[in-house]
Formats: structure tokens, C-alpha cells, sequence
């Protein structure tokens, strides 16, 4: 006989499908049971389609009435600018008995609002089900809807030695086929990727999401204080297919400007903080945009640049099985780093897993510890 956490770990199972394709809305499955049995289940598959809710009733039909109903996310209520018919009125329409729920919405507009209205129907709600996968699941939109800025994940990819190329800037490829489509999935799963003008002109990447299994390229972003981009680089080349944005500022030449703007890239001119790009005006400028997550892939001063401002909420570093040293080979993240290990920026929550020969190593960073930028 499965038991209660078996059935909402299949909604999180189902709700994971709409990875990359529901933002800035949540990630959301459903599963009805009755008699121990799945009924019908359904999953939210992208922005604008029917809801989780919504899918698995009309699956399920009459045999809903008296059964339960397993979400990883508060069902909606009737509120201004949604889109899709109210779930909570769905469920009570539909008769269901019992309702578990893994997580509260955020959303103000939700907020504990539709365990209300499913309580005074009648319904008896069990909230807190695997809550910490349910939170996990969705992080972003958890941190995008709390704070209004966007989550921010810095993935980079590495040697044994710690190392992110040759002391000659090579790259291509440290890390294992596999991991370089875990870079695609990421890059799928996030609005927008950001690398600095130091990787373009080393590695000249597309930074799309070509090799991930179902693909929604990122809004790509490059920093370039100055305005060095080349014009035949491939993120230019190809920007009147992919959004692409050029974060800079009013040091770029008035020329270069235009001519990239004529290849259909957009300009962003932000503040400066010591000469470059301040990447807090990054952040409030994506939470303007209302582009719920960011995926930084380099370089180390960019690494650095963000992490100082307490700017980066996720890390994952990519460990391959192999050596190159070199003393002025470049490690993940440069920059002036912290005078005293006292000062070090501290991770908590960290999980180890494997990319065929490579280590995924997945932390959080703790932004109540104090370091000097």
C-alpha cells in the first residue's frame, strides 16, 4: 500500500515536467487518489496552459468526488490578471474529500487563501507534506515572488586542481558530455545567462540551450563595460534569433553602440562600480525586466564581482578527473577575494552527485555571513 509521501512525491515528479517552460510561474503537479489508487494526475506545462489542478479533475471526471487530491503548491483563487479559472473552486466543485498540500503560494494574492476557501467548503487540508523538496523544487519563483529579484545560480565547470582553463585561457572542454548537457538543462530552466566580454572573446559560446531535451533558449547577457564585443561574435550573429542584451555603460563608443544595435542587440547602460558594470544594477534591472532567475556561467572576475555582493543564491561547480596546474592558470573566482579566511564566504546546504566521471558539487550560499569585498 503506497502511503501519503509516496503520492506527493509523484506531484513533484509530474510538476518538475513544466521546468523552464511555467515562468515566472510555478512548477505545480497533481495526483487524486481514491481507495489507495491514482485516479488521474496533471501537471501546469507552460506559462498560459491550464493549471495542475484543472488538468487532473477533468481527467479524473466524476470519480473525483470523495477522493483525495495531492499538490506541491497552494491552489489559486480568483484574482486580478490570472489567466486560468480559480483551482480552489475546481476542487470544490469537483467534491473532493481531502486536499495535501505540500506548500503555501507566496503570492500575496494567494497567500493561504485557497487552504481557506478549501476549508470553509468543508475539505480538510494537511499542509507541510515534503515541504523541503516542495521549496527546493521551486525556488525561483519562491525567491522571485518573496523579493521581487530575480534567483541567481552560478555554475562553473572545473579540474581536480580547481582550475577553469590552461595558463594559455584554454577551456574546450574540461568537463564530460554529460555535464555539458547538465549546462544546457540549466540554462533551459533559467530566464537569463550571463557571462562577462572576457569568456566571449576567449571562447566565443552560442550560450543557448541547443543540446538540453526540450529547449527554451536564455535571454543571453554579456558585460562589457566598454563596449569590446566583436561584431562577428556569435551571441551578436545570431541576436535577431535569441534575445541578446549587452549590459554596459556610457564608456561604450557611440558607434559601436549603433552598429550593434543595427544587429539587433539590445543595450542595456547601467551604473558603474569601479570602472565596470555594477552588478547590482544587473539585478535590479532583471526584477524591472520581471526575469525571475539568472544563470552566471564566467568568468572568475564576474564570479567574484557577484559573490562579493552578496548577489548569488545557488552554486554549482562542475569537478572533472583531471590536473593541467599552471600557476597563472585561472580558478573560479577571482577578483580581490577576502583578506582573512574569517572573511570567507560561507556555503551551507551541500549536496554531492555524479555527471558520468565528473562531481557536481551543489551548495547554497549563506548571506548572513560577513566577508569584505
Amino acid at each position: 500500500m503506497l502511503c501519503p509521501e509516496e503520492f506527493m512525491r509523484r506531484a513533484l515528479e509530474l510538476a518538475e515536467r513544466g521546468a523552464g517552460w511555467t515562468s515566472p510561474n510555478p512548477m505545480v503537479g497533481a495526483v487524486i487518489v481514491k481507495r489507495n489508487i491514482i485516479l488521474s494526475e496533471g501537471w501546469h506545462e507552460k506559462f498560459g496552459s491550464p493549471h495542475a489542478e484543472f488538468v487532473a479533475l477533468q481527467r479524473a471526471e466524476a470519480l473525483a468526488r470523495g477522493a483525495d487530491l495531492y499538490l506541491n503548491l497552494e491552489p489559486c483563487v480568483a484574482a486580478p490578471g490570472k489567466r486560468n479559472p480559480p483551482c480552489a473552486d475546481e476542487i470544490i466543485r469537483a467534491g473532493i474529500r481531502r486536499v495535501f498540500v505540500a506548500l503555501r503560494d507566496p503570492d500575496p494574492r494567494i497567500n493561504g487563501k485557497g487552504i481557506e476557501a478549501l476549508r470553509r467548503a468543508g475539505i480538510e487540508v494537511i499542509e507541510g507534506l515534503l515541504e523541503r523538496e516542495a521549496r527546493k523544487l521551486n525556488e525561483i519563483y519562491l525567491k522571485f515572488k518573496t523579493t521581487g529579484k530575480p534567483f541567481v545560480t552560478l555554475k562553473m565547470a572545473m579540474t581536480a586542481d580547481g582550475k577553469i582553463a590552461t595558463h594559455t585561457r584554454d577551456s574546450q572542454w574540461i568537463s564530460s558530455q554529460r555535464s555539458l548537457e547538465f549546462a544546457h538543462e540549466l540554462r533551459h530552466r533559467h530566464r537569463a545567462i550571463l557571462v562577462g566580454i572576457e569568456t566571449v572573446l576567449a571562447d566565443n559560446p552560442q550560450l543557448t540551450a541547443r543540446l538540453a531535451k526540450k529547449t527554451r533558449n536564455p535571454i543571453r547577457i554579456v558585460l562589457d563595460s566598454h563596449g569590446r564585443i566583436p561584431l562577428d561574435a556569435e551571441v551578436v550573429r545570431s541576436a535577431h534569433q535569441v534575445r541578446t542584451i549587452l549590459a554596459t555603460t556610457d564608456a561604450i563608443p557611440a558607434e559601436k553602440e549603433h552598429a550593434l544595435q543595427q544587429a539587433h542587440v539590445e543595450i542595456w547602460k547601467l551604473p558603474a562600480r569601479d570602472g565596470r558594470v555594477d552588478p547590482c544594477a544587473v539585478i535590479e534591472k532583471l526584477a524591472q525586466e520581471q526575469l525571475d532567475s539568472m544563470l552566471i556561467e564566467g568568468g572568475s572576475e564576474i564570479a567574484w564581482s557577484f559573490l562579493s555582493q552578496r548577489l548569488i543564491d545557488k552554486i554549482l561547480f562542475v569537478i572533472a578527473p583531471k590536473i593541467v596546474g599552471g600557476r597563472t592558470a585561472p580558478s573560479p573566482v577571482g577578483g580581490i577575494g577576502v583578506e582573512r579566511v574569517r572573511d570567507a564566504i560561507h556555503l551551507k546546504e551541500i549536496t554531492i552527485s555524479r555527471l558520468d566521471g565528473d562531481i557536481l558539487y551543489e551548495a547554497y550560499v549563506n548571506k548572513e555571513s560577513t566577508f569584505s569585498s
